[in-house]
C-alpha cells in the first residue's frame, strides 16, 4: 500500500494444491522440488507467457529459461530459476501439403513434418510462452502460436510465410 500497488498483488491464504492459479501471470515462488513438481499440471494449465519464479530449487524435467545468480553467502538460495509457461502444440497439424506432428516436453519440441509420403525429423524445436521456432532440414520456421493455429515466417532456401492448423484428434473406435 505505501508503495501504491495494493491494487496489483493478492494474498490468500490456503491450501496451495487446492487454490486457483489460472489467472496468474507471474509465481514467485520459495518452495521444495518435490512441491513444484506436484504443481506441474496446474502450471501448464497457465496461459502461455506466464512466468514462473523459483528460489534454490527447479522442477523436475523442466529447463529453466533463465537463470540468475547474485554473489554473497546466501548458498543455493542465491540462484532463481525463470521459466516461461510454453503453449501447448503437441499433436498434428496441417502445414501447407503436410502434415506436422509434434511432441512437447515443457518447451522441448520434437516431432516430424511428412510432405509428399517423406517423413522428416524436426530439430531444435523450442517454446517461450507463445513464440515456437523449429527447423526442417535446412529450414527453420519461427512464429506464434494461437490456440489452434500457428502462423510465422520461414528462413531458408526462400523466406515465405507459414501457417499451420490443429488437426482434430481421432476419435476412439467404439466412442
Amino acid at each position: 500500500a505505501k508503495e501504491g500497488v495494493a491494487d496489483k498483488a493478492t494474498f490468500v491464504q490456503g491450501d496451495m494444491y487446492e487454490a486457483d492459479i489460472s489467472r496468474a501471470t507471474v509465481l514467485a515462488l520459495f518452495l521444495l522440488t518435490e512441491n513444484l513438481n506436484a504443481l506441474v499440471p496446474k502450471f501448464l494449465d497457465l496461459n502461455p507467457g506466464s512466468r514462473i519464479v523459483v528460489n534454490g530449487y527447479e522442477i523436475d524435467g523442466w529447463k529453466a529459461d533463465e537463470t540468475g545468480r547474485t554473489d554473497g553467502d546466501c548458498g543455493s538460495w542465491c540462484t532463481a530459476f525463470l521459466y516461461i509457461v510454453p503453449a501447448k502444440v503437441a499433436g498434428g497439424w496441417a502445414l501447407g501439403t503436410g502434415t506436422l506432428v509434434l511432441e512437447q516436453k515443457f518447451q522441448q519440441v520434437s516431432g516430424t513434418l511428412t510432405t509428399d509420403g517423406k517423413s522428416m525429423p524436426i530439430t531444435n524445436g523450442r517454446l517461450r510462452g507463445d513464440e515456437i521456432r523449429f527447423t526442417v532440414g535446412s529450414v527453420s520456421y519461427l512464429g506464434r502460436v494461437e490456440g489452434e493455429v500457428m502462423r510465422g515466417n520461414v528462413k531458408g532456401a526462400a523466406a515465405t510465410a507459414w501457417t499451420a492448423v490443429r488437426k482434430p484428434e481421432k476419435v476412439a473406435a467404439g466412442s
